[in-house]
This record gives structure tokens, sequence and C-alpha cells, in this order.
């Protein structure tokens, strides 16, 4: 597993450029033309802490890797908890530790292409850090954005957050075994989704017992 670290004098170099936004987006689009130029797909997965991103990641991998080469890249602030199981399953994966930040950049996203065989993946999962403001305002050169939300986060995760939503290709609702226990209403929280963005596909999941884990690896492999 490779690890690497935002720079803060990266990101002052770009804010001094340029609005960050701008600069952001411009590196975005390179990111992109990169990732088309070897034709690979790139997933923005985005959600709060305890949405289940990684254990989706790792599922998708697990499923997938025998198929299409599969890197990841794993954002977050510090530790390396979440990237060593799906390194442990022999796919490449590169650590973005943000120390301070609430989101991951296009920047580091950059220097994280550059850490790995591009002629070998044809998938590359971006982990987000959890959060479900900042990450929406932060494009990453990803073909597709995925939202992962969780029964346990409450009912109106969906209308407190209209703005992941809308730029989203694909809303995964997760944990949904655990939807009785907590009240909360899958079908309502599909019903959301949809008054914001009719035609955005929403998948319920479960990683603890499997419930359509094979319907968001077709998903991810039509993007």
């Amino acid at each position: 597993m490779i690890k690497i670290e935002a720079s803060p004098e990266e990101i002052y170099d770009i804010e001094l450029e340029h609005s960050l936004l701008q600069a952001n987006a411009k590196i975005a689009r390179t990111n992109r033309e990169k990732l088309d130029q070897h034709g690979i797909t790139a997933l923005d997965f985005m959600g709060a802490i305890g949405s289940g991103k990684t254990t989706l990641i790792t599922r998708l991998a697990e499923k997938l890797k025998g198929r299409v080469g599969v890197a990841v890249f794993n954002g977050d602030a510090t530790v390396s908890a979440d990237a060593d199981p799906i390194a442990a399953l022999g796919v490449p994966v590169v650590q973005i530790a943000t120390i301070n930040g609430c989101h991951l950049d296009a920047n580091v996203v950059e220097k994280a292409i550059t850490r790995i065989d591009l002629s070998t993946v044809g998938v590359i999962f971006i982990e987000n850090i959890g959060n479900l403001i900042c990450p929406a305002e932060f494009p990453l050169g990803s073909k597709a954005r995925v939202v992962v939300v969780s029964v346990t986060e409450g009912p109106w995760m969906v209308r407190k957050h209209p703005h992941m939503f809308m730029g989203a290709q694909l809303v995964v609702i997760n944990k949904v075994e655990l939807a009785d226990v907590m009240g909360v209403s899958v079908q309502d929280l599909i019903n959301d989704v949809h008054k914001l963005k009719p035609d955005l596909k929403v998948i319920p999941t479960s990683c603890k017992t499997g419930a359509g884990i094979d319907e968001v690896a077709l998903a991810v492999l039509a993007v």
C-alpha cells in the first residue's frame, strides 16, 4: 500500500494562482482526460462517516478484481485502518491522508494517479472523506459519483443534503438489514432521492448479507 499526504504548500499555491474551485476544476479535467486515455473508469464514493463506504468498496473490489483491474484511492484524515483490508485483497491501494482536510481534491488525486500502473487498471474506486457537504464542491476527475447513505443515519439525510445527490449518478442506501430496528423506511429514502432527481438510480444494499452488492457491481461496470 502506498501512502501520500496533502501538502499545505501545494494547496496555498493553487489558492494564489486562481480561486480554489476554479483551480480544482482545471486539475479534475486533466485527471479525467488522463484516465480516459487509459480507458479507466473512476468512481468517487461520497457519504458520511459510518455509512459503509469502505465495506462497500471492499465487497466490490472482491467481486470485480478478477474481471477488471481494480485500484482504490482511500481518503482518510490520518490512519490507514480503512485502506489495510482493501490492500489485503491484493489490489493496488493509495491512501490519501488529508491530515485536517474535510474532503479530497483533484490535486491529491492527481498525485495518487501517478503512483499506480495505469496499464493494469480498468476501475478506480475513490473513497472520499466522510462528509456530506464539502466533497460535493470538489470534482476529482471521476466518471461518476456514488453517494452512500446508511439507514442508521436517520430518515432525513437525503432532504438535509440535496446538493450531494443532485451531482450523483448512483445512490446506495446501505445497511438495510437495520431499517426496522432504526425505524427508517428504505422506500421513503428512495422517494426522497427521486424527488430531487427522478432518473437517479438507487440501490438498497446490505454489506452484511450481500443484498444488492451484485447490482451495484453491475452498475459500476455499466458506467
